[in-house]
């Protein structure tokens, strides 16, 4: 019988703790702290995220009830919902996003030749935001609308393993295309957007700066046509053109040529027009990399059913940002484990199991072989317009 580190103990080694110390240094985190440290505030919130706690009731009594094996999953301090409301309303929320973003390089080193549908050697990122809706009264700084409050997670998502790679969190009233003066683009990188993001000044910059993007064209978007390339319409494509801009704000935010790709969706019965500036690969392979896009909407989708980014445990700015950011560090932890152990299940079946194990003394790698497939009931694949995030 295993009689080691508990499950939750032995999935926190995989955090790299020598830069979890120096993000808290950066910070000040520890400054003025004698008994609950930022190490214990991460892992406190860690818990409730794996173990889908609703408040900070519901943190500090499942904890205490197990005050004899604290110590054995790293928390030092003694829980208390004061103490953790504290920790999370004043110390600065930076310092877990930049931990987050370690794990996010370790993560995408991990899936660098993930698959992800399209044959594609360069980097394809799909940009999107989603909405957080809040009370107007508990948080009265999150400006939305009149009588709501909100705020923006903008997402930057790694198409190879799904991976979040840039993440900014806003008020409510911020318009998407705004992250645009933010995004650094990557040369030679390919990066998939909607329509709301269609900024032809702020597009010209991914040209600029040799990055490609992939959006889609407005009713209202006037072109001029200089030449027509041949396609195959058995694929549902309609034209491949070289166009210009023709309104004069338009042609002095962007000057070159852009590439225009009609697309009909045979089972949507629905036109699509793509507007690109890479002039190299297929026409029908643009269609494809504005299919993937639909990976983000998946990945929002995921995390709000199945992280707590929905309820918060506090009503500053500041907890706001921390629980988020620990949501996502918690997912990109999970992603990867289940890399480092080559596990074939989906990151919602390994979530499932963590939840009701953590406490248990059981080798992570005996803890997910004995999940038997065969004693599952047979699932009725549904038909999917998109592509699927996680297979589960």
């Amino acid at each position: 019988m295993y009689t080691g580190k508990t499950v939750f103990s032995q999935l926190m080694d995989f955090l790299p703790m020598y830069e979890f110390r120096k993000c808290v240094d950066r910070y000040g985190g520890n400054y003025h702290t004698s008994s609950f440290s930022c190490m214990d505030q991460y892992l406190c919130m860690g818990f409730a995220q794996l173990t889908y706690r609703e408040s900070l009731r519901d943190i500090e009594a499942c904890l205490r009830s197990r005050k004899e094996k604290l110590y054995h999953l790293g928390i030092r301090g003694r829980v208390s919902r004061s103490t953790l409301a504290e920790a999370n309303e004043k110390r600065d929320w930076r310092m877990y996003a930049d931990f987050c973003q370690i794990l996010i390089s370790q993560a995408r080193s991990l899936y660098a030749d993930e698959d992800f549908g399209v044959e594609l050697k360069e980097t394809a990122y799909a940009l999107d935001s989603t909405t957080i809706d809040l009370c107007l009264s508990l948080f009265p700084w999150a400006s939305f609308r009149k009588h709501k409050a909100a705020v923006k997670m903008h997402t930057l998502l790694d198409l190879r393993g799904n991976i979040p790679s840039f993440i900014e969190i806003t008020e409510g009233t911020l318009h998407d295309v705004n992250i645009l003066d933010i995004l650094i683009p990557e040369p030679g990188s390919f990066y998939i957007m909607d329509r709301g993001y269609l900024d032809f000044e702020r597009l010209y910059v991914f040209t600029q700066l040799l990055a490609f993007f992939v959006t889609r064209a407005k009713k209202n978007t006037k072109v001029r046509r200089i030449y027509s390339h041949p396609v195959d319409r058995t694929d549902g494509l309609r034209y491949d053109q070289t166009v210009m801009l023709v309104t004069p704000k338009s042609l002095a935010g962007y000057p070159e040529k852009i590439r225009r790709v009609k697309y009909f969706d045979a089972e949507r019965e629905k036109p699509f027009v793509f507007l690109t500036n890479n002039f190299v690969l297929p026409a029908l392979t643009i269609a494809k990399l504005y299919k993937c896009r639909w990976q983000i909407e998946l990945f929002f989708k995921w995390i709000k059913q199945h992280l707590r980014i929905k309820a918060f445990y506090g009503t500053s700015d500041n907890a706001v940002k921390t629980q988020i950011w620990i949501a996502v560090s918690t997912y990109v932890l999970v992603a990867i484990i289940r890399k480092r152990l080559h596990l074939e299940m989906g990151l919602y079946t390994i979530l499932q199991i963590l939840s009701v194990t953590l406490f248990e003394k059981v080798q992570l790698d005996q803890l997910f072989a004995n999940y038997d497939y065969n004693k599952l009931p047979e699932f009725k694949e549904q038909p999917y317009n998109q592509l699927n995030l996680f297979d589960y």
